[in-house]
């Protein structure tokens, strides 16, 4: 049976002004649990459907990023912009902003201003770096770069801060609900894209992904291997599935620590996975259980 989607924002108004990614993922993730999202984007240049620049450089990403968002339109440089803004937040259970700081006081966002005259708005403010780091410019691979996640030249396969990030926005959504449905009052809550950098960091400031550790690398139940068509990612850590591993490598049935991390074990291991066709080793993991995924 298939369980419903559990929509804990339903009901709730989330107005956000974040362009870019973060700020879209986050109002994403609030529309899927239920919000009645609104997106405040500048007005598009003459050639553009969109101001957001997210729209210009990868318009399928916008699109997908912007199911079911309403997106209003307006200057907030302006008089008509902003009344368009206060009409909006008069309606709005939740801002989410990725200003600096600086900007928002200019834009009479500043967190005091909006209290005053909002006092159930919560604000969840994404930012680069928190506290007073955040005016410091800087972007995903300074983040990740600054949590030690950029080993040698080679950017990132994916937007781990941002796409952190915008986890931790739509966490705070849910929070700024509850502290409201416990005190009356909108609250304050900073999200810092460089912490949730830091948070994906803490394996391996743990020195649980370093080349010295498991899962980095040392236990050969845990590796990526070439195979006879391509790749194949192994995921047999705990003893159980290691034994099944060995087992069908031809090894001694053991999955203990000691003999997945010896050379021999690893040697014999990679030269039975590279003698076998990705489909091969498929209907391997299935029959015996083995978890593991094949890259033709």
């Amino acid at each position: 049976m298939t369980l419903a989607p559990l929509q804990p924002l339903r009901g709730v108004r989330v107005l956000s002004l974040a362009l870019n990614l973060p700020g879209p993922a986050a109002l994403l993730r609030c529309a899927r649990m239920g919000a009645t999202c609104t997106k405040l984007e500048p007005p598009a240049p003459p050639t553009a459907a969109s101001a957001d620049p997210m729209a210009q450089y990868s318009p399928a990403a916008y699109t997908a990023l912007h199911a079911g968002v309403r997106t209003v339109q307006a200057h907030l440089k302006t008089s008509e912009g902003q009344a368009t803004l206060q009409a909006e937040l008069a309606q709005t259970d939740v801002l989410i902003t990725s200003f600096r700081p600086s900007a928002l006081d200019k834009l009479g966002l500043g967190w005091a201003m909006l209290q005053a005259r909002h006092p159930q708005l919560s604000l969840v403010r994404i930012v680069g770096a928190p506290g007073a780091r955040a005016e410091e410019p800087g972007h995903d691979l300074t983040y990740l770069a600054e949590a030690d996640l950029v080993p040698g030249t080679v950017l990132p396969p994916t937007l781990y801060a941002d796409m952190g990030g915008a986890l931790m926005a739509s966490e705070a959504v849910l929070q700024a609900q509850l502290a409201r449905a416990q005190q009356g009052l909108g609250v304050c809550i900073e999200v810092a894209l460089s912490e949730a950098a830091q948070w994906l960091a803490l394996p391996r400031q743990w020195r649980l992904t370093t080349p010295e550790a498991d899962i980095g690398g040392q236990h050969a139940g845990y590796r990526v291997y070439p195979c006879a068509d391509g790749r194949v990612a192994v995921a047999a850590l705990e003893p159980h599935f290691a034994a099944r591993l060995c087992q069908v490598a031809g090894l001694p049935e053991r999955g203990d620590a000691d003999h997945m991390r010896a050379p021999a074990t690893h040697a014999a291991i990679a030269s039975f996975l590279a003698g076998h066709t990705c489909a091969a080793l498929q209907a391997l993991a299935e029959a015996h259980d083995i978890p593991l995924h094949t890259l033709p």
